[in-house]
């Protein structure tokens, strides 16, 4: 009797989709079924559902439930999987309300994972908590009948999103579970305006509940997929940069007025941790400038989404092919030492291939790989706020085979004018296997006011302009889905009536596992470990029991030729000497401590709940580094070779700096890593070489003599 319900309530459903009315007439065929999502549009763009940031808070005013799972097949013929399987209602939105994003299907083409909120709340007051789930669905073939079930041993209490199929069936997603799992900690609050963020990419294993966390991000980690290659490709918001809270904090504070804030810095992450007089931020540099024994130091903000990769396992993770600002974001850049002559306050147009900008204050979001061009990837390029993050459309050449000199981002629809796009607007862009295009299409040509909606935002066929080389939208993917719903927000009981947005399409296909070797360590620090009669083997065990991994830089005085806006001219005293092409005088700056951080959730404010990142010294011993004399805390000592290796936390969002003998930094890394245990991490040159370093020399191949001396040092300890 249930079935039959489900199987009327299903149809009737489905026969009101296809009798909603619509010019939209033109049929548009496909290879394969489409699966996607309906959303209620969000009321305006700051931390909702399709925000660039914040965007996993469930609440019913960030994520509006009455949207579905929707399947449309080749022919055009719509299904409403959630309803057919017995989630959401129409009208006024309650317990059995729901919400639904970002499915994923399975390598068989058979069943997908999606994420789905349950619940929404009932009557003026309800205090409902409810978190985005993981499910997976089965039942996608016509006639089929679907079911869902919530996938199990997922992080309970805690918002899991973007879920994808591993290779060996793992799943993996973003969540904002703290890396630790301690509650205490929770909401994670990101980098740059302190809001709740997401805490980076997890694998889970449904089965036993393996949980691994692979990336830890310190301000959100959005929409992986796995590519061709084996890679999992996932846009992060990475700063790295102080607390703009903290710093209004001083600057009311020193006017004589009451913090606004309340920031403070707690000694530790332990639950009974006390809070500290000082809220010291020891990197990186200033938001507002400073002053050092070099002069005048700039003030740092970054505020870019970028592309990165990760292996499956959680190693190797960095930008795609190692690409920077450099390469995508090209123009002005600020040098860190401003009374240095040799720093440039602009890159070198010459020395990448990218000839298309990437707007800095936002990024490249909702990443699909060609299923047709391996490595090539669509985005979106679109602002980090006020947007709905719709734009352009871009695409990007990724392959492995290529470093970031050589990648290149060329518009697939037109690009703005003062923030006007005349075609309209676009968002989450779905490249089908038959070579078509398909993406999320809104006519409102600018982006929406604070407190207003895009006009409308359907899944469309796009259609290449041979005049102009760029697609335009074309047909429309469905007649329109409309609904009538209600939901109680503080008290006052809300309404949309209309047509639901349409999202996160996906291609109902089998595809064939890709297959990612296994990398082998590289033949200096091989050679090094052989030469010492260590088993590599050996070594990764004890790493792996100690929670430790292992980073090695061959030569920090050697850096990558664009980067002219960190000091370049380097040498380590009594030791190695790099020196630029274009050297004619001026500052040669000692380096000769290697300081490493790890991100540790101590930021604290009086009138908010949860806790920022900040980045902290390791406790080089603790990690069984040497100690370093004179080294500022959490450092190694610079090899005379310009070699550098030290043991570090695993599993914990880490970044570093070199130093000169008095401590104070020269060179400063400007992203955060995460390391998995065991692994072996080697970066031949501090800023990694695409071609050339500063003084026309290749990548550094010697044996680093750091590595030799910690692994003597580590032989002698316990066992």
């Amino acid at each position: 009797m249930i079935g039959r319900m489900r199987l009327l309530i299903g149809l009737v459903f489905i026969g009101a989709v296809l009798a909603c009315g619509s010019k939209d007439e033109v049929p548009v065929t496909t290879p394969y079924a489409i699966l996607f999502v309906t959303q209620v549009p969000p009321a305006d763009d700051d931390a909702t559902r399709l925000s660039a940031v914040a965007n996993h808070l469930p609440d019913a005013d960030r994520a509006p439930r009455g949207g579905d799972l929707m399947l449309r097949y080749p022919d055009g013929t719509l299904r409403n999987l959630t309803r057919e399987a017995g989630y959401g209602v129409d009208g006024l939105q309650g317990s059995l309300a729901i919400a639904v994003r970002e499915p994923a299907v399975h390598w068989s083409g058979t069943k997908a994972l999606f994420s789905m909120v349950v619940g929404a709340p009932t009557h003026p007051g309800d205090k409902l908590l409810s978190y985005w789930q993981l499910y997976e669905i089965t039942g996608l073939g016509q006639g089929d009948w679907p079911t869902i079930a919530r996938v199990k041993n997922q992080p309970e209490r805690y918002n899991n999103l973007s879920p994808l199929y591993g290779t060996n069936d793992r799943v993996l997603f973003t969540s904002d579970r703290p890396p630790n799992g301690l509650p205490h900690l929770y909401p994670l609050l990101d980098e740059y305006d302190a809001l709740p963020t997401t805490s980076g990419l997890w694998s889970l294993e449904p089965t036993s509940g393996s949980l691994t966390l692979l990336s830890h991000s310190a301000s959100g980690a959005f929409t992986p997929i796995l590519d061709s290659y084996g890679r999992i490709i996932f846009t992060r918001w990475d700063h790295l940069q102080q607390d703009r809270l903290a710093e209004r904090d001083r600057n009311a504070e020193g006017n004589g007025v009451v913090s606004p804030f309340g920031s403070f810095n707690y000694a530790d992450e332990r639950l009974d941790s006390v809070k500290l007089a000082s809220r010291i931020e020891l990197f990186p540099e200033s938001g507002a400038g400073s002053v050092n024994t070099y002069g005048r130091v700039s003030a740092f903000a970054s505020n870019f989404f970028a592309i990165w990769q990760i292996n499956e396992d959680g190693t190797g993770e960095e930008t795609l092919n190692h690409v920077g600002q450099h390469e995508l974001a090209f123009g002005f850049l600020t040098p860190s030492f401003m009374d240095d002559p040799s720093l440039s306050n602009h890159t070198v147009d010459s020395l990448h291939a990218n000839p298309l900008p990437i707007r800095r204050e936002g990024g490249l979001f909702h990443v699909r790989e060609d299923p047709r061009n391996p490595g090539v990837f669509f985005a979106t390029s679109a602002r980090e706020a006020d947007s709905f993050t719709t734009d352009r459309l871009v695409k990007l050449s990724g392959a492995p085979t290529l470093n970031g000199e050589q990648m290149v981002v060329s518009e697939v629809t037109a690009g703005d004018s003062g923030d006007v796009l005349r075609d309209g607007r676009f968002r989450n862009p779905l490249p089908l296997s038959d070579g078509q295009l398909v993406a999320s299409h809104t006519r409102s040509q600018r982006p929406p006011d604070a407190g207003t909606r895009l006009s409308d935002l359907r899944l469309k066929m796009l259609v290449l302009d041979p005049a102009t080389g760029r697609h335009q939208a074309g047909p429309a993917l469905t007649k329109g889905i409309g609904k009538t719903v209600r939901w109680w927000s503080a008290g006052v009981q809300q309404q949309f009536s209309g047509d639901l947005w349409e999202l996160d399409a996906v291609e109902v296909r089998p595809r064939g596992r890709p297959f990612h070797s296994e990398i082998a360590l590289e033949a200096p620090e091989r050679a090094v470990l052989a030469e010492e009669n260590v088993s590599e083997t050996t070594l990764r065990a004890w790493l792996v029991q100690q929670g430790l991994a292992l980073i090695v830089t061959r030569d920090q005085t050697s850096r990558d030729q664009a980067d002219l806006q960190q000091p370049f001219n380097l040498q380590v005293p009594g030791g190695v000497k790099t020196l630029s092409r274009n050297f004619s005088g001026g500052t040669v700056y000692d380096i000769a401590h290697f300081q490493i951080f790890q991100g540790n959730l101590v930021r604290a404010y009086s009138n908010r709940v949860g806790r920022r990142i900040l980045a902290q010294p390791i406790e080089a011993q603790r990690a069984n580094n040497p100690i370093n004399p004179g080294g500022p805390p959490g450092s190694v000592r610079i090899a005379m070779d310009g070699s550098t290796a030290a043991f570090v936390p695993a599993g914990r969002a880490l970044t570093w700096q070199s130093t000169d003998p008095g401590g104070v930094a020269i060179v400063r890394e400007r992203n955060w890593i995460t390391l998995q245990p065991g692994e072996i991490r080697t970066c031949a040159s501090c800023h990694g070489v695409n071609s050339v370093n500063q003084a026309g020399a290749t990548t550094p191949v010697h044996k680093p003599q750091a590595l030799r001396d910690l692994i003597k040092y580590w032989k002698t300890l316990p066992s």
